[in-house]
Formats: C-alpha cells, sequence, structure tokens
C-alpha cells in the first residue's frame, strides 16, 4: 500500500506540473507587448506597464518550459535528482504563495500562468503545501510515471482520482477558464476588448513594423471604437508631410486582424 501512495504521487505531481506548463504556454495574460519609445519618444507610463507584462511574459514561459520537462522527466525516470528536484521545486512555490498572501494579497500566484490572477487565498497556500508533502512521499517512489501507468495495480488509479478530485476543488482557476470559454461566444460586436489586448495586437503586427518608421508619437491622437473594430491613430510624417497613420484593430476573440491606412490630417 505504501509503495501504491508513492507511485500515486508521481503521477500527480507529473500531471500537475504538465498542466502548469500547457496553461503558461497557451493562455495568455490580457496585456500588450508595447515599445518602451517611439524614435526616442517615451512611451507614457501606461504603455512602460505593458512593457513590463511583456518582460514578464517571457519569464512566464521560460517558467512553463521548466515545468514541463520537468514533469516529462517524472514520467520516463525514477531518477533521485528528479524527486529532488521537484520537491525543491514545489517547496519554493510553497514559500512564494505564502509569501503572496501576506505581503501581496491583492496579486495573484501565477501557478498556472493567467488563469491565476485572482488574489491568493487559503485554498492556493493549502494546495501548494499538499503538493510539496506529496513530492515528499515521491522521494521514495520505485518506479517511473509510465511504469505506473503501464504496470500500476487499480489502488493507484483509485488514489490517482480521489487526489485528482482534491486538486480539482482546491483550484479557483477551473472557474477562470470556464469563464473564458463562456466568453468566446459573444459576438465581437458586443465582446469586452481592453485596451491593453488591442495594442498587444497591434504592435505584433505586420502593419504596425511597416509604419512604425514613420510614427511621430507613442501617444495616439484617437482611439475609437465601431462595431468589430478599434481604430487608434497616431501622428506621422511621411514624404515631408505630417499625415495620421489610423490603424484597425480586430475586436474578436480570435481574429487577430490589423489594417492601416494613411491620412491627411485634415481629411480626418
Amino acid at each position: 500500500m505504501v509503495t501504491a501512495i508513492q507511485n500515486t504521487q508521481v503521477l500527480l505531481l507529473a500531471a500537475v506540473l504538465l498542466a502548469a506548463c500547457l496553461a503558461k504556454l497557451t493562455v495568455r495574460e490580457g496585456a500588450a507587448e508595447a515599445p518602451d519609445h517611439v524614435h526616442g519618444v517615451p512611451v507614457p507610463a501606461g504603455h512602460a506597464r505593458l512593457s513590463a507584462l511583456r518582460r514578464s511574459r517571457g519569464m512566464t514561459v521560460g517558467l512553463g518550459i521548466g515545468e514541463g520537462l520537468l514533469g516529462l522527466a517524472l514520467l520516463v525516470t525514477s531518477h533521485l535528482s528528479v524527486r529532488l528536484a521537484t520537491t525543491v521545486a514545489f517547496a519554493a512555490a510553497t514559500w512564494v504563495v505564502g509569501e503572496l498572501r501576506v505581503h501581496r494579497p491583492d496579486a495573484g500566484c501565477g501557478c498556472f500562468g493567467a488563469l491565476s490572477a485572482k488574489k491568493v487565498d487559503r485554498r492556493s497556500v493549502l494546495r501548494a503545501v499538499l503538493f510539496t508533502c506529496a513530492a515528499v512521499v515521491s522521494l521514495g517512489a520505485p518506479h517511473a510515471g509510465v511504469d505506473v501507468l503501464r504496470d500500476g495495480p487499480a489502488q493507484v488509479g483509485l488514489l490517482f482520482a480521489v487526489e485528482l478530485a482534491l486538486f480539482v476543488a482546491l483550484s479557483p482557476e477551473l472557474a477562470v477558464l470556464a469563464g473564458r470559454h463562456r466568453r468566446a461566444g459573444v459576438p465581437c460586436e458586443r465582446r469586452r476588448s481592453p485596451m491593453p489586448e488591442t495594442y498587444e495586437r497591434l504592435y505584433r503586427s505586420p502593419e504596425w513594423a511597416e509604419h512604425e518608421n514613420a510614427i511621430g508619437s507613442a501617444e495616439p491622437l484617437d482611439v475609437w471604437r465601431e462595431g468589430c473594430w478599434r481604430f487608434v491613430a497616431f501622428p506621422g510624417r511621411m514624404s515631408e508631410r505630417e499625415v495620421e497613420i489610423v490603424f484597425a484593430v480586430s475586436t474578436s476573440e480570435r481574429d487577430r486582424a490589423v489594417r492601416s491606412a494613411v491620412v491627411a490630417p485634415e481629411a480626418h
């Protein structure tokens, strides 16, 4: 029975690490990727915060890849170094979550990327502690995760199902994920489209790259929304004359289309 419990923890931890990796790599925050300057013109404070979020995104991706590799290692090898690395990782995560609970109660833990944006509560702390305990128990497991899946007794399957249900009960991220799926069905005309999302799509687009050198200010002249599009107008200079460069950015959930046009200031 003890061996079954130990082997079950290996499966649980591998599943959690792979789920965390998938969430970090595929679920995006509502953040824009904005430049710090446009031809020497400082980006306004709000845009600077978006740039910081871009750097945070890079850290999130790196952490997700590390978690994914650790989860795969748990499945394919029973080497003690992998188990120790897993234990240290979950112990560190528990410490971080506890610190956030005390010093930053308004911040999310980021355990599952953008899905973990809600403030850290007691459930999040308890979940982290239980995962650390599971990692300690797994140190003595004789088999790798794949071997447990192939040859493990029925007890392992039952224990895994129970622990997985406990994990689900302690995970507010599932409600956030369900809410995202519900919002996906909203027509683009009525869909909530925050400005950070618009800037993210704009700054990633070929249209922005095409006109960036002609844009004279990081601060747009005007922003408005019509139907499924948000329009952002910037001052610019082309062929020695002042122009306005207008970008139309889709507000649809999946359509990331961006269109652009150059107009004379008096024509807008």
